[in-house]
């Protein structure tokens, strides 16, 4: 599937004296991890077939600072931020879609502060605005039936307000979405934000991220979806600690979206 994508970078784009419509902030996760990857290839796979002219940064690309920030590194943060904000200055570049909250969060709130003024959108948002504007065409009817329940990520949801859009992506999809008692606002985080995935979790009675598992298993899902390749990680822990990976899958809404 790889080797059908097309993924163009920015210096090509300069190369030919062209702009991107968007530029696709890939992230770290989206890059490193083999689990998310497979996210970061969906929404390419979704960005291809809704014909968007769209560029990465490639190997331009740094880390934007996020977790050096949250673990209280404020100096490597700012370090890394002046880094990328010179690189995507450099290139001109207007709107930002990112498939990483905690990338959406940094840019779009903590890069106007040095000098980073980008209009970023998070990629259920951008997958909503193909949909409704017509560009992007769901065929098929893939999920109707199943049980969908979303998992809000801190960072999209409490952080920035938005519980809509990949709700109404969902809808889209033709599915039954099942709502968590704890959910939108109410939501409980998975355990992975501000830094706490690379830590081993405090003691307690319960890891959080199986707590938040066991707020999912109660809707009787087939599907948990998630929007945020560190909920994925989580989510998908807890679903094998319970055991049930052969019965419910945790899904990305780009891989959802990609499948219909």
């Amino acid at each position: 599937m790889s080797d059908q994508l097309k993924v163009p970078t920015m210096a090509e784009f300069m190369a030919e004296g062209k702009e991107p419509e968007i530029l696709f902030w890939v992230g770290s996760a989206g890059s490193y991890d083999d689990r998310a990857k497979k996210i970061t290839k969906a929404f390419v796979r979704i960005l291809n077939r809704a014909n968007v002219d769209f560029a990465v940064l490639g190997s331009e690309e740094s880390n934007t600072g996020d977790v050096a920030k949250r673990a209280g590194n404020e100096f490597l943060f700012q370090m890394q931020a002046m880094m990328n904000i010179e690189v995507l200055n450099g290139y001109g570049i207007k709107r930002i879609v990112t498939c990483d909250p905690h990338s959406f969060n940094c840019i779009k709130n903590e890069y106007p502060g040095l000098g980073g003024n980008f209009d970023v959108v998070h990629h259920t948002q951008y997958i909503k605005e193909l949909l409704s504007e017509g560009r992007l065409n769901l065929e098929g009817n893939t999920y109707k039936g199943k049980r969908i329940t979303f998992h809000d990520p801190c960072y999209l949801g409490r952080a920035n307000n938005e519980y809509d859009a990949p709700r109404d992506v969902l809808r889209k999809t033709n599915a039954n979405l099942i709502e968590m008692k704890r959910h939108k606002s109410t939501a409980l985080c998975c355990g992975a934000g501000g830094a706490q995935m690379f830590k081993e979790p405090e003691k307690g009675n319960m890891d959080i991220n199986i707590l938040r598992t066991q707020d999912a298993l109660e809707t009787k899902p087939d599907i948990i979806a998630t929007g945020c390749p560190y909920c994925n990680t989580m989510m998908t822990d807890g679903v094998k600690f319970n055991e049930k990976e052969d019965k419910i899958s945790v899904m990305d809404i780009a891989e959802l979206i990609a499948n219909t």
